[in-house]
């Protein structure tokens, strides 16, 4: 069961993250992010977002599918490992204190500030079917910064290419302090080394390009799409010797496979000595054991929707909890608690 509050659970440090619900969870989130939550929340008080709002900067001309997403992503959470009892799973917009907190921090950031971070002209230019050019893309980091210092959170888990957004925060919640007083602590970068997961056509794996191994996918389609993956592409027939260096699909056999297969694919692609049928079939033996339980797990949370939104109605609960108690702090760092009595 979750500790209750006063308990010694309280003295373990604090995590924030979280996704935006735009499209199916698929095994690079699985390596990359959900395989370290899992373990994350039996050491550290961790809350984890379903950012539907976040989801809004890009996908704000239709808006159709979002509320499946959310739920469909809650389903991938639960049935990956991520146990309710052990962490607080929430949706962003039940918790409207992240409004409120983006709304008060929007007005001591400078748009340099926002200007200057990486992934807002790179993402522009690589997103060329969406018109990017709304605040809230703009100002994205604002919000996912509130989402942060909403919960006073002490770690983040972040990739490499994320860090710019956490320093970023960081440097709001100094802003902050140094204005109103210490209200926010500067929270620390949890780095994690995330493996490189190819999509099946080489790319990185991700929702956007179609190339995508989905948690929710029957073993069997998953299975069809791995055997037509790309791969060496100067390996054209069987006897051709292939580099696994440059093969998508070795990247994930260091992803899922263990160090005996590794190596065996390593020595035996380079000499022609396996073709790239077995090499996938090599793969689909480690992968297939990760995503059947997952699978099981999600088929059965499937048929009890109403307990998953249960659980997110909890969470929320808890989170919102949270959330007040830092509004009420920043409120009167800012002499803003000009609310009247009862």
């Amino acid at each position: 069961m979750r500790a209750p509050e006063g308990s010694s659970h309280e003295a373990r440090k604090r995590v924030l993250s979280g996704f935006r619900p735009t499209g199916p969870m698929h095994i690079g989130h699985l390596v990359g992010a959900l395989e370290n939550w899992i373990r994350l929340q039996e050491t550290h008080d961790c809350f984890f977002a379903i950012c539907d709002w976040h989801a809004l900067t890009s996908e704000y001309a239709d808006t159709s599918s979002i509320k499946d997403y959310v739920l469909d992503m809650a389903l991938d959470w639960l049935a990956a490992g991520l146990d309710p009892e052990k962490c607080t799973i929430f949706v962003q917009s039940h918790v409207p204190e992240h409004a409120e907190l983006h709304l008060l921090l929007s007005m001591i950031v400078p748009v340099t500030w926002l200007e200057r971070v990486p992934t807002y002209k790179e993402q522009q230019q690589q997103i060329s079917n969406r018109d990017l050019t709304n605040y809230g893309f703009l100002g994205y980091p604002v919000l996912q910064a509130a989402d942060i210092l909403i919960y006073r959170a002490e770690l983040v888990p972040v990739g490499e290419d994320q860090l710019a957004h956490l320093e970023l925060c960081r440097e709001i919640a100094r802003r902050f302090n140094s204005l109103y007083g210490p209200v926010f602590p500067e929270p620390q970068a949890l780095t994690t080394r995330v493996p490189r997961v190819p999509g099946t056509d080489g790319r990185k794996m991700s929702k956007s390009y179609g190339n995508a191994l989905n948690l929710g996918d029957p073993i069997e389609e998953t299975r069809e799409r791995v055997l037509r993956m790309v791969t060496d592409p100067a390996r054209k027939t069987r006897q051709d010797p292939g580099n696994p260096d440059i093969c998508p699909v070795y990247d994930l056999h260091k992803a899922f496979s263990d160090r005996t297969t590794i190596d065996l694919v390593n020595v035996e692609c380079r000499r022609a000595g396996i073709g790239c049928i077995d090499c996938k079939t090599y793969l689909l033996k480690h992968l297939e054991p990760v995503l059947r339980p997952i699978q099981e797990r999600r088929s059965r949370l499937a048929r009890e929707r109403d307990r998953v939104r249960e659980i997110l109605a909890e969470g929320a609960r808890r989170a919102r909890a949270e959330a007040t108690r830092t509004m009420e702090s920043v409120r009167a760092a800012m002499k803003m608690d000009t609310r009247l009595p009862g």
